[in-house]
């Protein structure tokens, strides 16, 4: 099935998907709870000692250079999102940054668009999903890919196709490049770790802070009162 069948048949199943849910911040907290411990298990076993000896080895120039790069290649969803949103501001903002630090960037390994004041957005199609007025759903946690909604899933069906490190040919080339992009990702929620450790309880830290988050990134940081505790009056989540 095409990516873009797979974004219209879930976009279309939604109300069916969410439909005859009493609705509760986590209805499917007892299977995700599963899936968190299984994530839990992964992350000190494996990502997160990878992400230590990454930081040790790796130069700090190395490092920046690589988060950079990785950085200017998500400008492409945003670009893309932010005019599927109406924000054309913010839209040739980044299509701007894109240009600049893909050439006097050196394909983004500098960012020398932010030393011209050209802000950097992120925007992805869950957030899209979100300012169309698609409900989000229930919370799922997901094996290996962490927390998500029922809407966030369209977010995985990478339509429009604008992950340009699927377009390397080159095999090798496209799993050593996508690895790199998922130790960055761990050694920046690193700082974080402190935190989780000293929570109560961790699931539950990780799932408030994320639907949190994702309230603030689709309402631009524009949060009703009445967002405070996940409901709207759909008897949704304001947003994942």
């Amino acid at each position: 099935m095409k990516k873009v069948s797979i974004v219209a048949l879930l976009v279309l199943m939604f109300p069916t998907l969410v439909s005859g849910l009493e609705y509760t911040d986590d209805p499917w907290e007892k299977w995700n709870r599963k899936v968190y411990k299984f994530n839990r298990i992964v992350d000190l076993k494996i990502a997160s000692p990878v992400a230590t000896a990454y930081v040790s080895i790796s130069p700090k120039i190395v490092q920046q250079g690589l988060r950079n790069f990785f950085t200017n290649l998500d400008d492409v969803p945003t670009v893309i999102n932010s005019l599927l949103q109406g924000k054309l501001k913010n839209s040739a903002s980044d299509f701007g940054r894109l240009l600049v630090n893909s050439s006097i960037g050196i394909a983004g390994f500098w960012d020398p668009a932010s030393r011209i004041g050209l802000v950097k957005h992120q925007e992805d199609f869950g957030q899209t999903l979100g300012v169309w007025g698609i409900p989000s759903g229930p919370y799922v946690m997901l094996p290996l890919l962490g927390p998500s909604t029922v809407r966030g899933l369209a977010s995985y069906a990478e339509y429009p196709d604008y992950d340009l490190l699927n377009n390397i040919d080159h095999t090798s080339t496209r799993r050593i490049l996508k690895s790199l992009k998922l130790i960055g990702y761990r050694v920046e929620f690193a700082k974080y770790d402190d935190l989780l450790g000293g929570s109560l309880d961790e699931y539950v830290f990780i799932r408030d802070a994320y639907l949190q988050s994702r309230t603030y990134q689709v309402f631009d940081g524009n949060i009703n009162d009445d967002c405070e505790n996940f409901g709207d009056e759909a008897g949704f989540p304001c947003e994942f």
